[in-house]
């Protein structure tokens, strides 16, 4: 089960159906976070063979939409798992963005909020390439070796990938460079809402969501590589990176002012 908007359901060109032979249950989210409630209720037909069984509530830290699970939250989507003898998995591609937004340690909203599996996540905050899979639930990593290998995520130069998160997770690296993208999309934001743009989602973490209108949208985007995510409304994402700086953001909003007229 994972929000509609999720990566897993959008942007993995069914990977998830492929090769786990699963089926992912969809559920909609306006903010881009499942609620505990949404979740009980697809729970359904438990032990009826014809009918998929749940096994797996997946949630991405910070969401598709940029906003950030509180830790209540969190704990509210664990107790639903536990309740029905599933497992809880955390896509954390920008959790250091979210470390920083709740102003928490990793462990505090991770293993302390019951989550079993964390996909953390380490390009999206600095490095060349590399993730890391970590098991609060040891029993659940017991064949992972084999999984990873069939799956051909297993580098043969390991080593320079670990080499990457020592240095990420050294003197705070990461909370640095995830501050700093923070910053600059609270930055991003309130300067497209002065210039008298929406912005349709909070912006917790490193991304903005706005709605553009249509004519502005082709020509931005061959200065400005960037995704429509929402062609029907023309709803925009804009993530700013760790190496971003504060004048390419002026820069990139006196561009979208001047298309504006």
């Amino acid at each position: 089960m994972c929000a509609e908007g999720a990566h897993i359901n959008v942007d993995e060109s069914t990977a998830p159906e492929k090769f786990l032979g699963c089926k992912l249950v969809a559920i909609p989210a306006a903010d881009g976070k499942l609620t505990a409630p949404q979740v009980k209720e697809k729970i359904q037909r438990i032990g009826d063979q014809h009918h998929p069984q749940a096994k797996v509530i997946s949630i991405s830290q910070a969401s598709e939409y940029g906003t950030v699970y509180t830790i209540d939250e969190l704990r509210a989507l664990s107790a639903v798992a536990r309740e029905h003898n599933m497992y809880f998995h955390m896509d954390g591609s920008r959790i250091a963005n979210a470390s920083v937004t709740l102003g928490k340690s990793f462990r505090e909203f991770t293993r302390d909020a019951g989550v079993d599996v964390l996909s953390f996540g380490g390009t999206k905050n600095g490095l060349m390439f590399g993730e890391a899979i970590v098991f609060f639930r040891t029993e659940l990593a017991a064949n992972f070796m084999y999984t990873r290998k069939q799956g051909m995520q297993l580098a043969s130069k390991m080593r320079f990938i670990s080499a990457q998160f020592e240095a990420l997770l050294t003197n705070d690296l990461w909370k640095r460079n995830a501050t700093h993208t923070n910053k600059l999309a609270r930055l991003l934001g309130d300067e497209l809402t002065r210039i008298g743009l929406k912005v349709t989602q909070k912006v917790e973490a490193n991304g903005v969501f706005a709605i553009f209108p249509a004519e502005i949208i082709e020509p931005l985007q061959k200065e400005y590589p960037f995704y429509v995510w929402v062609e029907k409304t023309n709803e925009v994402r804009l993530m700013c990176s760790w190496d971003s700086t504060e004048g390419e953001v002026k820069k990139f909003v006196n561009k979208v002012s001047e298309l504006l007229g």
